[in-house]
């Protein structure tokens, strides 16, 4: 007998990283997590057809927060704050979370959000450009979380890299861009954000003062965390 593999059909949009039916599985174990105001936030998304983390990487991100003692967050990228739940509930009462957008309706309605949940007061959230505000901050970050325009990756790990503490992590969402990373050939969202990201993706992997994994649930979540000594 033969074995035969179908060859791989050129110009995907994009693939699956983890299949569905397990993803299923594991957003069934996370029903204690469950709040009004998360089901507000994820029904707007659905409205919107806004693109949040979602409910396993949430929880991934509180996690991470909570296994550094993080108390200090930059998020390059805020959306109307769903991440940023995640981050705020980790960092405690005196925690800070420093938030961005563009949009200012997307910081109308974190504040509304954050506020019902009882967070806000641990949010600071500005609008505008997102590497523009990190440069007029001066501090080291226990986290800094990447989500922005893709064709900006880059440039973002430049620019936080040497802003992260020691034992700190670097996140980013969206590395493995729905498969098209591991693709010959794909078609990409908007020309050159694919590269972008392959190239984003090897800096952080090569450099040395990192250790990095990708954790592929939805999109693919990468984590670096900055070397001690």
């Amino acid at each position: 007998m033969t074995n035969r593999t179908s060859p791989t059909p050129p110009n995907r949009t994009s693939t699956v990283p983890v299949d569905p039916a397990i993803e299923n599985y594991l957003r069934g174990l996370l029903g204690r997590t469950d709040t009004p105001i998360l089901q507000d936030m994820e029904s707007l998304a659905v409205q919107r057809s806004f693109p949040i983390v979602g409910r396993l990487v949430g929880v991934f991100l509180e996690s991470l927060a909570r296994s550094i003692g993080a108390e200090s967050v930059f998020e390059f990228g805020s959306g109307y704050g769903y991440s940023a739940y995640w981050f705020a509930r980790a960092v405690g009462s005196e925690g800070r979370i420093v938030c961005t957008d563009g949009d200012p309706l997307n910081r109308f309605q974190a504040e509304h959000f954050l506020k019902v949940a009882g967070l806000w007061e641990r949010i600071d959230f500005h609008t505008g450009f997102a590497q523009d505000i990190f440069t007029r901050t001066h501090e080291p970050f226990d986290i800094c979380y990447n989500d922005v325009d893709k064709g900006d990756y880059p440039e973002v790990w430049r620019l936080a890299k040497d802003r992260i503490r020691s034992g700190g992590l670097y996140i980013a969402d969206n590395v493995l861009w729905h498969g098209r990373v591991a693709m010959d050939e794909y078609t990409d969202v908007v020309p050159g954000w694919t590269e972008a990201i392959l190239e984003h993706n090897a800096l952080i992997f090569g450099d040395p003062d990192f250790d990095a994994y990708i954790n592929p649930i939805r999109d693919g979540v990468l984590v670096a965390r900055k070397k001690t000594g």
